[in-house]
């Protein structure tokens, strides 16, 4: 069915009235952006669904949310033959998130499956969380992340507390696929859904203190500026760091207000240090220790420590899960053997793996998406997962939660540079450490944002081209290696060799160069975008030769940007 078949089926009687107006509205207005909104369906990405909130089958609306739940519940009704089936709803601060998650709710109990609905947005580590406190087969968050104000999206987990991952989300999207909008049952059974929120507040944050608190000293001293961004975070944040001891809290109040278009900031991304503004400039009037910032589902967390010229300094996420694990292994070392892991993705850091293997631990590389680290924990029984994490701000303690989990790491990342203080360090000279041990690794993300049909087909071409046309020299260097994620193979250049990757599929390159550096590139499977992983490495040899070869590292930085992007 091409686009324009598609707006006719939509302006059928199967469609509310005020869908069919918006449609006419466009057809008059805006052809360009109609057309965006027919010319495909969403698909599931690395975090399940997430769009443009509008009408059409290429945006985020009632309809789409609710096919994919009616397909979802068929796929749950034939996984639990002859079971009664529980699903956890949630969702965040954005505009229409409480409609949609009210609708889903409705679709879930119209099939006769009980649903627990939260009474309030709540961040997406807490519905991992519900999933298994409450023994149910499936949980869905509303929500889109960091994405600009006009997105919002739908996260599937399973009962593990995890993103669904294969062969769940294949199975899923074919169910969807194979029925109709015609299909779904939006006819509401009230006796089959529950409200919840306090009792499952409180074993979250008792659970989430019990992971994160070493009982670090004079933390009535610890002076933390804390911002939400406008997101849930300000429903828990302030309450696990209360209860865990740190009572000297600065909350940026013209942020704490949940509010889905985000007033203050151009992007609700700790990602991005723009959004840190208000808060580093509290930070310095108080002379605060750490800055936290979380994204509007929770479950990314940004930070800033003071460096080593005691100033303020906001650290990426491979730097924070860097030092964050350091800190867990080395209070856990004399326990340690093989039966521990840890876990990243292949876009981060080396720095975790060189570690893992300093501790003598396990460690798993997987595809990026935090999805693909809880599948770690449920393809590995019989070990114990100790942390895992992603450059994107993603980190997550234990396996209590199966997903990145903001709440739990800002209290941790609090009682590490607490006790880096009382031991008259600090959290930037660990990382430092960490450096000197394993080799000064720095990272840069690039991203490029080209949006619509035009975008996505910019996008796809230029994959293309770099597969068809590899480079053999990046800024003078030569490749020496190519794993290539679409095809399953690495690619030698020395002796023209070919081995298979195991990994599942997934549309990601990253090129191997002779000086140990690396890059990856990867259209995000959330946002209209193409991105590109930098990373460089050189020895350090002490503390004192640290801002000379960071400032060395980031001219290389700049020459691979301004000689491999787009």
């Amino acid at each position: 069915m091409n686009y324009l078949e598609q707006i006719k089926s939509w302006k059928q009687n199967s469609f509310d009235k005020e869908t069919q107006e918006e449609i006419v509205r466009l057809e008059k207005e805006n052809p360009t952006e109609l057309e965006d909104a027919f010319y495909k369906n969403l698909e599931f990405g690395t975090g399940g669904i997430r769009g443009i909130m509008g009408v059409g089958p290429n945006r985020i609306n009632k309809y789409t949310l609710g096919k994919s739940t009616q397909g979802l519940c068929l796929y749950l009704k034939e996984q639990y033959k002859n079971q009664s089936i529980k699903v956890v709803v949630a969702y965040d601060c954005r505009n229409n998130s409480k409609e949609l998650a009210t609708v889903v709710a409705s679709i879930f109990s119209a099939n006769n499956i009980e649903c627990f609905l939260f009474s309030d947005l709540r961040p997406t580590p807490e519905l991992s969380f519900a999933i298994r406190h409450l023994k149910a087969q499936c949980g869905v968050m509303i929500t889109a992340s960091h994405n600009p104000p006009e997105y919002n999206g739908y996260k599937v987990y399973w009962e593990d507390g995890g993103q669904i991952v294969t062969p769940h989300d294949k199975n899923i999207i074919d169910a969807i696929n194979n029925i109709d909008y015609s299909d779904i049952n939006f006819e509401k059974n009230d006796d089959l859904i529950s409200s919840i929120d306090k009792g499952i507040d409180d074993a979250f944050c008792k659970k989430s203190i019990e992971i994160a608190n070493f009982n670090t000293a004079n933390k009535k001293d610890f002076k933390i500026v804390f911002t939400s961004l406008h997101g849930t975070s300000i429903t828990l944040m302030p309450t696990v760091l209360n209860d865990i001891g740190y009572t000297n809290t600065s909350i940026i109040e013209e942020q704490a207000t949940p509010d889905g278009n985000f007033p203050t900031v151009d992007s609700p991304n700790p990602e991005e240090p723009e959004a840190f503004k208000l808060a580093l400039n509290k930070a310095k009037e108080i002379d605060a220790e750490i800055v936290i910032g979380t994204d509007p589902d929770a479950d990314r967390v940004g930070i800033g420590v003071k460096n080593i010229q005691g100033e303020i300094e906001l650290i990426d996420g491979n730097q924070l899960m860097t030092v964050l694990t350091y800190f867990l292994l080395e209070r856990q070392k004399e326990k340690l053997n093989e039966n521990n892991f840890i876990a990243s993705t292949i876009v981060s850091t080396p720095l975790l793996e060189k570690m893992a293997k300093d501790y003598n631990i396990g460690y798993i590389n997987t595809l990026t998406g935090f999805k693909w680290i809880g599948k770690s924990i449920f393809d590995n029984p019989t070990k114990t997962f100790i942390a895992g994490g992603e450059e994107s701000f993603g980190y997550m303690v234990g396996d209590w939660v199966r997903d990145k989990d903001a709440i739990t790491t800002a209290l941790l990342a609090c009682e590490v540079a607490n006790w880096a203080k009382n031991n008259n360090s600090s959290f930037y000279e660990l990382l430092i450490d960490c450096y000197v041990k394993y080799g000064f690794y720095k990272e840069r993300l690039l991203s490029i944002t080209k949006k619509g049909k035009e975008g996505s087909e910019y996008i796809k071409n230029k994959m293309s081209e770099f597969r068809q046309n590899p480079p053999t020299q990046i800024a003078g260097i030569n490749v020496v290696k190519i794993e290539d994620y679409d095809c399953l193979e690495t690619f030698t250049v020395s002796d023209n060799t070919r081995e298979k990757l195991n990994f599942p599929k997934s549309n990601v390159l990253i090129f191997f160069l002779e000086d140990e550096s690396r890059i990856a590139v990867r259209p995000s499977g959330t946002e209209p975008k193409i991105k590109f992983y930098y990373s460089v490495k050189e020895t350090l040899t002490s503390i004192n030769t640290y801002e000379k070869t960071a400032m060395h590292l980031n001219e290389q930085l700049d020459t691979l940007v301004t000689q491999f992007s787009i």
